[in-house]
């Protein structure tokens, strides 16, 4: 018996440094994300829009351990639109938020039955479903008084969606980890645009939050972005370090190496003497190296900002002494 217990033991140890070590790399992916992006400031009032899945979970856990220690003062409400679906049980976030002691509103608005009444059976509903939900949270927003308004889109969703905007909407185009919303009014961020979907996944099961499925929309067969993503988790099966490396490519565009006559002024190339910044190797026949397997071990870029959102404010020390 005293060696089953020792075995528990060392399990329940070897899980507890797995999980803080996983949530220690998320709080920095955050943290960078934020410093990056400028996404939190003094002052700040940030709204994070909780649905009830994963990711949101995970954003509101690691910026409530963030707000702790951030050498700056901003404040968190958590925001949970009830869409009234069929069987939402509406006391799981609530009694949640109530449990580890945040300021939350819940929002109640049959934005269900539009959807099911306006979308012919069949169809997908994510469109007119986001934009009804959007519409709301800016008002609540305001309501709220939030300066910034944050979402729970990862690094994969970023990706999924430059895919799709490739694929199906002829543009390169992804999902900015900064942008201002289309009424001009709010400033939307996403703090997890660095981080992994695999490594959310994990964090939400060793902290065994409360998961609520989307029984609206997660239950459509065939939706494109399900398409992409299944593409997206091969490739990352197959060749790992391949989706770092991509996610990086949206951080390292060259304008003069696309065909975008709005983005680059080719009209008004002119040859010269001088060696040019951004002259083709046209005759050379370019070589690719395999990525690097590990996002991790890729070394940092050099922070652009000098306070980080990571460090520690400094202790009040006692004057009187």
């Amino acid at each position: 018996m005293s060696e089953l217990n020792a075995a528990l033991d060392d399990k329940a140890k070897k899980a507890a440094f797995e999980g803080n070590k996983l949530a220690k790399r998320l709080r920095h992916h955050v943290g960078d994300a934020i410093n990056d992006f400028n996404m939190i400031e003094e002052g700040d009032r940030v709204m994070v829009c909780l649905s009830g899945g994963k990711d949101s979970y995970t954003l509101l856990d690691i910026l409530l351990g963030l707000q702790k220690s951030a050498p700056i003062d901003f404040s968190i409400v958590a925001v949970n639109l009830d869409q009234k679906q069929p069987g939402f049980p509406e006391h799981v976030l609530p009694e949640y938020l109530q449990s580890i002691g945040v300021e939350y509103r819940i929002v109640e608005e049959d934005t269900y039955s539009i959807v099911k009444k306006l979308v012919p059976e069949g169809k997908t509903t994510c469109s007119l479903c986001s934009r009804l939900r959007r519409g709301i949270l800016y008002r609540v927003a305001d309501e709220l008084g939030a300066t910034k308004i944050a979402l729970g889109h990862h690094r994969d969703d970023i990706l999924h969606t430059l895919f799709l905007n490739m694929f199906y909407g002829g543009k390169m185009k992804a999902m900015p980890p900064k942008l201002v919303s289309d009424d001009g009014r709010h400033m939307v961020i996403r703090p997890l645009a660095y981080c992994r979907e695999k490594d959310i996944i994990r964090y939400a099961d060793w902290k065994e939050f409360p998961i609520i499925p989307c029984n609206l929309c997660g239950s459509q067969p065939n939706l494109q972005r399900q398409v992409v993503k299944e593409m997206v988790n091969d490739w990352d099966k197959r060749f790992p370090g391949r989706v770092e490396s991509m996610f990086r490519a949206l951080q390292n565009v060259v304008p003069s190496h696309l065909a975008d006559t709005g983005l680059y002024d080719f009209a008004s190339l002119k040859t010269g003497d001088a060696p040019f910044e951004d002259g083709d190797t046209a005759f050379d026949k370019e070589e690719f190296r395999d990525p690097a397997p590990d996002a991790d071990d890729v070394a940092a870029a050099p922070k652009k900002r000098t306070i980080s959102i990571l460090d520690s404010r400094p202790k009040e020390t006692d004057c009187g002494a």
